[in-house]
Formats: C-alpha cells, structure tokens, sequence
C-alpha cells in the first residue's frame, strides 16, 4: 500500500512508471500493461516502484520524468506513501468495527458495546499470578476459592471487572483458583495474594478490564475506525520519539521493538486469534511503517522529503553527490539497525 500511494500519485502528475513490484526480486513473473511492467517476486518484505527520474542522473531533460517536475509535485509523490499507509490503517480499523472489534464500555463509541466479559489487561512483573502463569489476554471465566466461588458464565454481559478484583481483594489469606480461556481452551491457575506486590494491601497482581465487542454499520464504522486510527497513531508516534531518542543516548531498550521476524510470530499468533486480532494488528503495522518513514533520514521518504525541501529554499538542486554520501549512511545506519532488533527478535523467539 505504501509503494502504490507512490505509484498512483505519480501516475495522476504524469510521471513515467517503469515497474511496480510486489514483493523483492528475484522475479518470478511480471505483466506488463502500457509502459509499466507489474512484476511478482519472490521475497516477501516489502514492495518497490521504479519511478522514471528519481536518480538525479536520469530524466533531467525529460517533462515525464521525476525530476523535472516542480518540487511541491516531487513532494507529493514522497508524502503519498505515508498517507496511503495512514488511509490503509484507517480502511482496516473499519471493516474491523463492520464485523465487530473489542471495545471497552468506558470508551467513546458510536455505538453499545455487547457480549461482555472480563480480560486480563494486564500482569505485574514478579507478581503471583506472573508466577502462577497467567497471560495477558486471558479471558477470565471462574475465580474461586476452598469455600467460595464467583462464577462469572451465568452473568455474562454485564460489567464484572471490579467484582472479580473485589472478590480476590475480600481473600486475601486465600488461595484463589481462576479458570481463564486461551486459545479456545480452558485453562485453571492457582495463586495466593502477597505482600510487595503493589503498595498497602496483598494482591495477585492481575489488572482485570471489562471488555465486549462493538460492531456497528459502514458510516459509524468508518468514524470510530478514524478515531482508533488517530489514537494508535498518536501513541505509536510518542513510542518511536521516545525510542529514537533513546537510541542516540545509547540506551534504547530494543525488547519494546519488532522488525520482520518479530512481526511474524506477532502475525502468526494474530491470525490464530481471528479476525478482529489481525485487523489490529496490520493498521499497527500499516501506522509504524508511515510514522518512520516520516523519519528524516536518508533512504526514507523524511529523507528525501527534507532535500525537496532544501532545495525549494536554496533554489537549486543539492549537490548530487552529498545526497549519495547521505543515502549510503542512511541505509547503513537502518541496516545496522534491522540487523540489532532481529537479533533482539531471535532471542525473544527461542528464550
């Protein structure tokens, strides 16, 4: 979705296209349809559009070519991918909330939130119930001690996040047995409350949240997909400031990150959940790739984005060979850095 934001807007500007690719060569068929060749390929990373003129050592006398054209066209082109990805994200969101995404009562939905029950948000490091071996995203259906149960199937649809806490809160000297769902099978885990777990009183450890499902028509949809996309977005931009960052402090912690490998597993693991896990997780995706891609270094569309820029206060093309020097640092340096978060992605895998 990316390559072809790129390859649609230069097309509507008039620019030659030479090829867009799906996937990396090398190629296993292409078809070729005016002057474009669509080819397929055979590595699945990724996507490329050959833009005719994007080198500054073709087309300069060329009025199809990338470079001859204005630089607020030039820019438009770059900023194409990061909207498509942006509008891909937002697409997703909404045919998710068409079919019915999770959503918490106390959020702010364009419509009533059903089939409620209670998630584990949420598990304390160190904690018993981290020991005991409960996950997030557990679904919480039974807790019960040696003399008392609260059974929560008889009473699904109403909020019961907070009658769970109470009941585990009103036991602490007790063992507690909590039945939880995972992955379409029951699973039963055991763990008495201890002190140091958080301040003033005993506890397991658990943050427990009401959640249901919002499912609501195209219109609806669409806005309360928008919203979801903006909050993701806002988030997701806050992280990766705070990454990069800690990145040039040398103290970035490469655990909170993924790269393909990582995305994999995570993908993996979505697809097995349904749906809805699937959905939310590619406008993630979709939202990462836009948000460092806006990144102002060489080889990313920020980095091209801030030449165009340059040049359009100088008024003239910067040096063609700076930008080369720049491009290679560029992809050293997200080289280098694919190669660090995979290795961060290996270990994770087999630890």
């Amino acid at each position: 979705m990316h390559e072809f934001g790129h390859f649609i807007v230069a097309k509507l500007f008039g620019i030659r296209v030479d090829e867009f690719g799906i996937f990396f060569p090398p190629r296993l068929f292409a078809i070729k349809k005016g002057e474009t060749e669509y080819s397929f390929n055979s590595l699945p990373l990724g996507g490329f559009v050959k833009i005719f003129g994007e080198n500054y050592d073709e087309g300069k006398n060329d009025p199809r070519s990338f470079v001859s054209k204005p630089r607020y066209v030039q820019a438009a082109v770059i900023v194409a991918g990061i909207v498509f990805n942006l509008l891909f994200a937002w697409l997703v969101l909404s045919v998710g909330y068409m079919a019915g995404l999770p959503a918490s009562p106390d959020q702010n939905a364009l419509g009533p939130v059903t089939n409620m029950h209670v998630l584990v948000a949420g598990v304390l490091p160190n904690s018993p119930a981290e020991k005991a071996g409960l996950m997030s995203g557990d679904q919480v259906e039974e807790v019960q001690t040696a003399t008392e149960q609260f059974d929560l199937r008889p009473l699904n649809g109403d909020r019961q996040a907070a009658g769970v806490t109470n009941f585990i809160s009103t036991h602490p000297d007790a063992s507690v047995v909590i039945t939880v769902l995972r992955d379409g099978q029951e699973k039963n885990f055991l763990a008495k409350a201890a002190d140091g777990v958080i301040t003033g009183r005993k506890a397991i450890g658990l943050e427990l949240q009401d959640i249901g499902t919002l499912k609501l028509n195209p219109l609806l949809a669409l806005g309360q997909g928008a919203m979801l996309a903006a909050d993701i977005t806002q988030n997701t931009a806050l992280g990766l400031v705070s990454f990069f960052g800690h990145l040039f402090t040398a103290t970035a912690n490469f655990s909170e990150v993924s790269g393909p490998i990582g995305i994999t597993v995570f993908g993996a693991a979505a697809i097995k959940q349904g749906f809805a896990a699937a959905a939310v997780l590619t406008a993630l995706i979709s939202i990462n790739l836009a948000l460092i891609n806006i990144v102002p270094i060489p080889g990313l569309d920020g980095g091209r984005l801030l030449i165009i820029i340059i040049e359009a206060i100088i008024r003239r093309p910067v040096n063609p060979g700076i930008v080369m020097k720049l491009t290679i640092a560029g992809f050293a340096l997200l080289i280098t850095l694919m190669i660090v978060v995979s290795y961060h992605d290996i270990v994770k895998l087999i630890g």
